[in-house]
């Protein structure tokens, strides 16, 4: 083609657009186009610069509009000659919600997949596949190994991330605390080494007010380390063979709604309840819960609650969710205040002007009541608690695997899959807190004692 005169600004190129024989030189190829774009770019607003990018995005979009209104037959040279982004069609509300990691191990395989189910379905028919879908099954097997392995295929990070999505909608423990990315295995986590806010804050911090050139006091915070280890939580399920060869659509459901759903179950029950075994420490069991000691033997009364207000830390009372078991529902309802000396209860707390259960306002002294399955039922430790999980840290390892269980359930026509996760959780107080004016430890997880 013609050598063009490159334009040195939009009057220029403007002039040079309304001639149709610098435009076809120009637009000869893909190649000669982003030629011209980068050299007007740098001519016009220098190399290297944001401008130089906008205007490149704006002079492609107004060069495509004029093909296109003079009928020109060419591609667009962002069509043609830009390499997709992996990550433009990532939903925004994954990334804003810190589900999605660009630099988690699965990112180099977003775009293999449109979905979980048609992951898993290709991990099935793996000795069925085309060439070019085997290579891309490879691909998981091959960056697996990155990771942990068991044998599975890494889950790329948009698939991932969605998976989470789904399992926030019905976790209680994950929305609410720390989640700390792991990039190994095993992640030290700084603590702050704190018993008692008399005469020091934070483990050791201490104020002094000092005269004008008095010398200074010195003072020294002591920190202690929590060791998040990546502990291995697996998903099991059969599911019947028709399922996955009839409708994609269905099976893409059971694998990307009941998958993640369970998933989360069996995380809250640990970040909940654990013991610390081969499993999260959940945050009831931690060395910082406080337990409060209930007025009659498996009942909760108002006086209960007002005692396990009392030991909330104060700064997580504006964050502090109570959590209760369903059994204690019947009780929760009924919680009322006595009156003086006359015995006099006033209304139930949850109730108001006579309305009906299911529109009861689901909080207690102004903080929410999460009602759920996974904290000990009535009568035992921990039926009811109040928690601050911003003091709970989940370390995320952040890479999913996916396998098929090789063994064949003919009998019942039945294929197994597993999804394999790797967390932790701790809580990040290590003792509760004697407060600054002496009197019953704080802590920002209290339980109402057995």
């Amino acid at each position: 083609m013609a050598t063009p005169t490159i334009p040195r600004n939009a009057d220029e190129l403007a002039e040079m657009l309304a001639d149709p024989k610098q435009v076809k030189d120009v637009v000869s190829s893909p190649e000669d186009l982003k030629n011209f774009i980068t050299a007007y770019a740098n001519r016009a607003q220098g190399e290297g610069t944001d401008l130089q990018r906008l205007v490149d995005e704006g002079v492609q979009k107004g060069m495509a509009d004029f093909l296109k209104e003079n009928g020109q037959d060419i591609k667009r040279p962002d069509m043609a000659a830009k390499k997709p982004d992996p990550y433009a069609a990532v939903d925004a509300s994954l990334q804003g919600r810190g589900l999605f990691n660009q630099a988690a191990e699965g990112s180099k395989l977003d775009g293999l997949y449109n979905s979980t189910g048609e992951l898993f379905r290709s991990i099935a028919r793996r000795n069925e596949l085309n060439a070019e879908d085997a290579g891309k099954l490879a691909s998981l097997k091959n960056y697996s190994s990155d990771i942990p392995s068991d044998g599975g295929y890494l889950i790329p990070e948009t698939l991932r991330s969605e998976l989470l999505r789904v399992s926030l909608e019905t976790s209680v423990v994950r929305p609410r605390a720390r989640v700390i990315p792991m990039e190994t295995l095993r992640v030290p986590f700084p603590a702050i080494d704190s018993t008692t806010n008399v005469n020091s804050v934070y483990g050791g911090i201490v104020g002094y007010w000092t005269e004008e050139s008095g010398q200074l006091t010195e003072s020294q915070a002591r920190f202690s380390r929590i060791v998040l280890e990546a502990r291995k939580l697996t998903g099991f399920a059969k599911v019947p063979s028709e399922l996955m060869q009839d409708s994609l659509v269905s099976f893409d459901a059971f694998i990307g709604q009941m998958f993640p759903e369970a998933l989360s179950f069996f995380e809250d029950t640990a970040f909940l309840t654990g013991d610390g075994v081969g499993k999260p420490l959940g945050v009831l069991n931690g060395n910082a819960a406080i337990s409060v000691t209930r007025t009659t033997s498996s009942q909760i009364q108002f006086a209960d609650v007002v005692g396990m207000y009392a030991r909330m830390l104060p700064q997580s009372l504006s964050r502090a969710v109570w959590l209760a078991s369903p059994s204690a529902i019947p009780q929760l309802a009924q919680l009322a205040m006595t009156r003086g000396t006359d015995g006099i209860a006033s209304p139930p707390l949850w109730l108001s002007g006579g309305q009906a259960i299911d529109n009861l306002p689901m909080n207690i002294l102004g903080r929410p009541v999460v009602i759920t399955e996974k904290v000990p039922a009535l009568g035992s430790a921990g039926d009811l608690s109040l928690v601050d999980f911003g003091f709970y840290l989940i370390g995320d390892r952040q890479a999913m695997q996916a396998r098929q269980s090789e063994e064949r359930y003919f009998e019942t026509d039945e294929i197994a899959f597993r999804i394999i996760e790797r967390v932790d959780g701790r809580p990040w107080l290590q003792s509760a807190i004697t407060p600054a004016n002496g009197g019953s430890t704080l802590s920002p997880i209290v339980k109402l004692a057995a």
